[in-house]
């Protein structure tokens, strides 16, 4: 099918189904409202239809309970298409490392979206917690650590600063001027007191991953369980259950970053192949706004030359950052909203004209306003209502689905964490 059902409009007694066709889902889509409202309903059904579809994509569900009803409901069909990345499935973690680059372009993308996760988890603000130099430590640090045939990973960096003889191995391999010359001229230059202090700053930010068994077996991993090239161009099914509860806030919002960094790079290099030549990729991203970086908010008004179509959602639009705000209502297509707080009502009713803040602030559930995207142009905003969630009879078991995927994406827990160990002994 070229389009998504988002429910119906009734008005004057005549039901009119509200259909998003695939080409201006590539304009991309934002969605908002309150907690309970209906959202993750709405995006579950949009999703579930790519997946009956045969299309590829992802969906990033930082709660886990769109992702459950999803993998209830793939078609058998489908079952060699699904990769579930579920970090809370502690005895069979996946690898995900975010410093596994094919390329020097895409390297220089990932060190770079590296920073600005640290600035996103410990200095969104920008305040100076993450400063110029620690920026400095951090790229070079992750430059060194990429060098070489075997590369390394984001628990490599810390060990650089501790153990020379892992330093000297990693710097064997370093082939660009700048990164040997800080080794070789600021660091043996710096005194041992001031090289104490900023390490003992530097190696905190990544004591709560690295000290976290279940994060720890999955960053560490060398290479990454996902091709996310492959999910790409092979219109593979990407579920992340990223559930808070399960793995904690801060490991969510961690690997939800990387995740997201890691399929930008993966769709930025569809800008060297043919226009038109890669297959349409849907993203749905949950509570957005702790799962992307800056960049993020500048590729919103690219990556429709990329193939790529952006579904996000979130419940407060005021704890955007502006430039993301900016970027929302500049760069996204279709704008849809569940019932708003005062704040939000009132800051978008504007966007919803000839709606009234009023209006966005009294919508019963499921209910809500949209201004669609409709070949190529946007419509004035109307109302429509959800439909209820979408069964599908010819479903795979779910134990098998998640049986196959740890078969084929994972690795024993005991495998992973003898592997390494023997890189902590290896030098």
């Amino acid at each position: 099918m070229n389009y998504v059902n988002i429910g119906q409009n009734i008005f004057q007694g005549r039901t009119t189904p509200i259909q998003l066709l695939n080409e201006d889902r590539l304009r991309h889509m934002y969605m908002i409202g309150k907690t309970g409202t209906g959202k993750s309903s709405l995006f579950a059904n949009m999703a579930l239809q790519d997946i009956i579809n045969l299309k590829g994509m992802c969906f990033i569900d930082p709660h886990g309970e769109a992702i459950a009803w999803l993998l209830k409901r793939i078609p058998k069909g489908r079952l060699e298409d699904v990769i579930l990345f579920d970090p809370s499935d502690a005895e069979n973690p996946m690898g995900l490392n975010l410093l596994e680059a094919k390329n020097e372009k895409e390297r220089d993308f990932l060190v770079a979206e590296l920073i600005e996760i640290f600035y996103k988890l410990f200095d969104p603000d920008r305040q100076g917690i993450i400063g110029p130099q620690f920026e400095h430590w951090l790229r070079n640090a992750a430059l060194t650590v990429m060098a070489g045939p075997t590369g390394g990973s984001l628990a490599e960096i810390p060990k650089l600063f501790t153990d020379k003889n892992f330093e000297l191995q990693k710097r064997r391999h370093i082939t660009d001027h700048q990164v040997q010359e800080f080794w070789s001229g600021q660091m043996a230059k710096t005194a041992d007191f001031h090289k104490s202090e900023m390490l003992n700053y530097f190696t905190s930010k990544f004591g709560h991953f690295l000290n976290n068994a279940l994060c720890r077996n999955i960053i560490g991993q060398t290479k990454n369980s996902i091709d996310f090239d492959k999910i790409l161009s092979g219109e593979k099914i990407l579920l992340v259950d990223l559930s808070k509860g399960k793995i904690g806030e801060m490991n969510s919002k961690f690997l939800g970053l990387i995740l997201v960094s890691k399929l930008q790079a993966a769709v930025l290099k569809r800008a060297s192949l043919p226009p038109n030549s890669s297959p349409p990729f849907y993203l749905y991203v949950d509570e957005f706004q702790n799962m992307t970086t800056d960049t993020f908010a500048s590729m919103l008004s690219e990556s429709r030359k990329y193939g790529l179509g952006v579904h996000l959602t979130n419940q407060y639009f005021s704890q955007l950052p502006e430039n993301l705000q900016d970027a929302i209502l500049g760069n996204v297509g279709t704008l849809l909203a569940f019932t708003l707080g005062i704040d939000d009502a009132e800051k978008l009713a504007k966007e919803f004209s000839p709606f009234s803040k009023e209006d966005l602030n009294s919508l019963e559930k499921f209910r809500f306003y949209i201004k669609l995207m409709s070949k190529g142009q946007t419509t004035p905003a109307f109302s429509g209502t959800s439909y209820p969630p979408i069964e599908n009879q010819d479903s795979c078991d779910f134990e098998t689905l998640k049986s196959f995927t740890r078969l084929a994406f994972a690795s024993p827990k005991a495998l992973v964490e003898q592997e390494l160990e023997q890189k902590i002994r290896m030098y």
